[in-house]
């Protein structure tokens, strides 16, 4: 059956429910009686926008990202994960030992929410507790009302040995509103947080695939707080399924775009959001660098960052 709760009462619900577990997993939520002054966020570099630029390269950038946390891809947005194994675990372990960074995602969009085992082992042994691991929700995307919760609960139904893996190495799991995905609508996403109650799982929330309405997605971020683990921030600009002259396709970045990312960035101040956020976007072929250059890359990042924060406090 449907949950009674209107949209309203499910916020309530939830901010009440998830206070107490909000800090347990790092990729949480951290709520607290104090102003939202001084509140940044904790940043956190994905591999893929340096496309198959090698990690010897990119490592140095996380720092000069304003992040102490990589994020690594695999084929075909990038080929950093599967670095991972050709270079050696260890070497990649000192590799971010040197630069005083640690890893702190990885995405596994390919390797799906049910095999998530063998990902939070590899990120365990890279020294990454607390890394979070984003996947997405197969599933009907046009289900609504009991067939919805009937599929979420399905879903979760099968998660057991992924959580298990998270519980064991201190892990987390989000899940993304994708497209084409369970979780491609904004009450599918609410009915998602209601039901996921495992302290180890949650949501990954990306503008990019919802209505470029920035009282929405910021009204999302608010409804779900104690289950949003990781924020990407990207804007639909034109798309990122076409290629596109290299000044539209960039309109996916903060500040380029037409999105006001305004609203979002001031509630999860207010929320003092804790999990990871990623500045992203999608180049077209996917692998490629998002610009020519690991400097130019890192100075557009920089950039999209600057913007961001500007918006905290306006």
């Amino acid at each position: 059956m449907t949950s009674g709760r209107s949209p309203t009462s499910r916020r309530a619900f939830l901010k009440a429910t998830g206070i107490a577990a909000a800090g347990i997993a790092s990729g949480g939520v951290v709520r607290a009686a104090v102003a939202a002054d001084g509140w940044r966020p904790r940043w956190i570099l994905s591999s893929a926008m340096y496309g198959s630029f090698p990690l010897a390269e990119i490592v140095p950038e996380v720092a000069k990202t304003g992040s102490d946390m990589i994020d690594l891809w695999p084929k075909p947005h990038g080929t950093q994960r599967e670095e991972v194994d050709s270079l050696g675990e260890a070497t990649v372990r000192e590799m971010l030992a040197a630069a005083g960074i640690r890893l702190g995602g990885i995405a596994c969009y390919k390797v799906g929410a049910f095999h998530l085992a063998e990902e939070f082992a590899v990120a365990k042994r890279l020294g990454g507790e607390g890394t979070v691991l984003v996947t997405t929700a197969a599933g009907d995307g046009a289900a609504t009302g009991d067939s919805l919760v009937a599929a979420i609960r399905s879903f979760l139904a099968k998660l057991g040995p992924s959580l298990a893996a998270a519980e064991a190495t201190g892990g987390v799991i989000a899940i993304e509103n994708h497209s084409q995905s369970l979780l491609q609508t904004p009450d599918a996403i609410r009915r998602f947080a209601e039901l996921a109650t495992h302290e180890r799982l949650g949501i990954a929330l990306a503008p990019h695939h919802l209505p470029q309405d920035a009282g929405l997605i910021a009204s999302l971020a608010s409804d779900v707080a104690p289950k949003l683990k990781f924020v990407y921030a990207q804007q639909h600009g034109k798309g990122s399924k076409e290629k596109l002259p290299k000044e539209d396709e960039l309109l996916q970045m903060p500040g380029r775009g037409p999105l006001d990312f305004g609203p979002l960035m001031r509630e999860l101040a207010s929320m003092r959001f804790a999990g990871p956020m990623e500045i992203f976007m999608h180049p077209v072929p996917r692998g490629v660098p998002i610009l020519e250059t690991v400097p130019a890359v890192t100075a557009e990042i920089n950039r999209a960052r600057t913007a961001l924060e500007r918006l905290i406090d306006s």
